[in-house]
């Protein structure tokens, strides 16, 4: 394994190329979901709520995730139903997972997964982060759910952190068996990756590393080794964005570590992420009600807002959270302070009585 040289990761998030850290690694008080399940058919309890490992295909790709049951779970009953999505580089058992844990605890049937290439699911080369093959995630996400029979399929709903904002809206441009959205701290990566962190940079700065990245690419169509960039900068790195300091403090601390959370990406991801356009066709295509949470802080907010400006939808709300950042929304009280906007935003949009 390879770690990146020439092209600094310092410089990439300072020019808004890879900053496509809006793959903000999520991460969600890991140390309360600890006691998830570690494979594919076993469960075990948070607090009222039953966790169950899960797998699931997307064509040749075997996919790990978490399935989240209410408390008084009945497999004879109907019940709402919402995937969750994670941000790039996270894992399930991070900030989606948190998420899918709260609003379970709230009469829902929630699930959170593993990215392709990424965290327990499967597909090669690893630490790939292609945001259309997500989208494609997506789509065997909501297959699997609605296959189940204790889920009402006509009530399913989708939330995404950060990336997952992204990738989530893409989807359900397209995917209209969800009826209802929500993002939390959105994030369109390749909106990111093209204008950095905070929505300034020429996007004509990514040129150089697009050039990089091609360069790379025909090394190792010749056999050379894959290159990996961090999705977030060392602790300390003050040259970053303050969202992305604090998403190493927590990323990188006992705060929201997780073992297959590895802050690595394959280098050559990085023409994906800029070719991404997570939110273009929302002004056609999002009508299903839609809640936005962000936080007055964050500098990833003109994200939020231009999300809000464009969805087609006539129920729509930004709701702002005061004085939050970025990375507050991800655990803690501003996770609380969300997790309370989206529970009656879901149970009436999904009729969970």
């Amino acid at each position: 394994m390879t770690k990146q040289s020439g092209l600094s990761r310092r410089n990439l998030l300072l020019s808004g190329s890879v900053v496509s850290a809006g793959l903000l690694v999520a991460s969600a008080a890991s140390a309360a979901l600890d006691a998830t399940p570690k494979s594919a058919g076993t469960t075990t309890k948070v607090g009222d709520v039953t966790v169950r490992g899960i797998e699931f295909k997307n064509s040749d790709i075997t996919m790990s995730g978490n399935l989240y049951l209410p408390k008084g779970f009945d497999e004879g009953r109907k019940y709402p139903a919402i995937v969750v999505v994670h941000p790039g580089g996270g894992v399930k058992e991070q900030v989606a997972g948190l998420y899918a844990l709260k609003l379970a605890g709230e009469g829902f049937i929630t699930m959170a997964f593993d990215a392709s290439h990424q965290g327990a699911s499967g597909g090669m080369p690893r630490f790939l982060d292609d945001p259309m093959k997500r989208v494609g995630d997506f789509y065997a996400a909501v297959d699997y759910i609605t296959a189940l029979p204790y889920v009402d399929a006509e009530k399913i709903g989708a939330l995404g952190a950060c990336a997952g904002s992204g990738i989530t809206i893409k989807a359900s441009m397209n995917e209209r068996r969800i009826k209802a959205i929500a993002t939390v701290s959105a994030v369109d990566v390749g909106a990111a990756t093209r204008k950095g962190w905070d929505g300034t940079a020429p996007e004509t700065a990514l040129i150089e590393t697009l050039d990089a990245v091609a360069k790379q690419r025909s090394a190792e169509a010749g056999g050379a080794k894959p290159i990996y960039v961090n999705y977030v900068p060392k602790i300390g790195d003050t040259t970053a964005p303050r969202d992305l300091q604090e998403a190493a403090d927590y990323y990188l601390t006992a705060r929201g570590n997780y073992p297959t959370s590895t802050n690595q990406m394959l280098m050559t991801s990085i023409s994906t992420l800029a070719s991404f356009t997570g939110f273009e066709g929302a002004d056609t295509f999002i009508t299903q009600p839609l809640l936005i949470v962000a936080g007055s802080e964050a500098g990833s907010l003109w994200h939020s807002q231009e999300l809000n400006a464009k969805a087609a939808s006539k129920d729509k709300e930004l709701f702002i959270i005061d004085g939050a950042t970025h990375m507050d929304l991800y655990d803690g009280d501003g996770a609380t302070r969300a997790a309370e906007k989206l529970t009656p935003f879901f149970k009436d949009r999904l009729s969970l009585a």
